[in-house]
């Protein structure tokens, strides 16, 4: 599956717009990470417990919203994009989107910057 921030993927033809899709995750914050976020807070510094739980966020979000492309038949999905909003006290959302499209790989080569001399 290609996936691109991009309205099109380089280097392909969109061949088929199929439709919207969309993969999403709530995820709450456990009471251990928010006791050591908030001695973080303290001293400062990068709050790892909450980046490895977004990171786990946004590959649950990804991998639904490319299962859902993959059952209409699509090869690829442009204009991705991400969202997140607070659900209740302590719960996030992470929403990811995009449009489910078919490509075709572009068959013009570049000339060779380097040809053989003889």
């Amino acid at each position: 599956m290609l996936l691109s921030n991009l309205e099109s993927v380089p280097g392909h033809t969109i061949l088929r717009q199929i439709d919207v899709v969309y993969g999403s995750t709530v995820r709450s914050k456990h009471v251990g990470r928010d006791l050591l976020a908030g001695l973080k807070n303290i001293v400062g510094g990068e709050l790892t417990a909450y980046t490895e739980l977004l990171e786990e966020s946004r590959q649950e979000a990804m991998s639904r919203m490319i299962e859902k492309a993959q059952s209409m038949g699509a090869n690829a999905v442009v204009g991705i994009r991400f969202s997140t909003s607070n659900i209740a006290q302590g719960a996030s959302e992470l929403f990811v989107y995009g449009t489910a499209v078919v490509v075709e790989a572009n068959t013009q080569k570049l000339p060779d910057p380097f040809p053989a001399q003889g």
